[in-house]
């Protein structure tokens, strides 16, 4: 669950040192998508290895609660990361046709 924890805070909590912080540019901020992508990756797998280890001892080692909140988080940080890629390249695509678009 912690590792879940860390992938869907890792870009919030960079745009927030971004923009109230002034620690530095927003553009640097992006730099949390590969956090984000691999943390939330590596929660989804640990919290299925959990899964299934609660299967195989028919539930007597608990933790299906934290498991499920594991895998939550996980989906959560990988969806911010596709959702960071998706801004970056709309930022860098739409900074190349500003220089290119001529006044009619």
């Amino acid at each position: 669950m912690v590792v879940g924890l860390v992938a869907a805070a890792a870009l919030p909590v960079t745009i927030v040192l971004a923009e109230v912080r002034r620690l530095f540019d927003l553009s640097y901020a992006a730099a949390a998508a590969p956090v984000a992508l691999f943390g939330g990756m590596l929660a989804i797998a640990l919290a299925r290895r959990g899964r299934l280890r609660i299967e195989r001892t028919l539930g007597r080692v608990g933790g299906g609660a934290s498991a499920a909140a594991g895998r939550a988080l996980g989906v959560i940080g990988v969806l911010a990361a596709v959702a960071a890629a998706i801004a970056v390249v709309t930022y860098v695509v739409l900074g190349r046709f500003a220089n290119d678009v001529s006044p009619l």
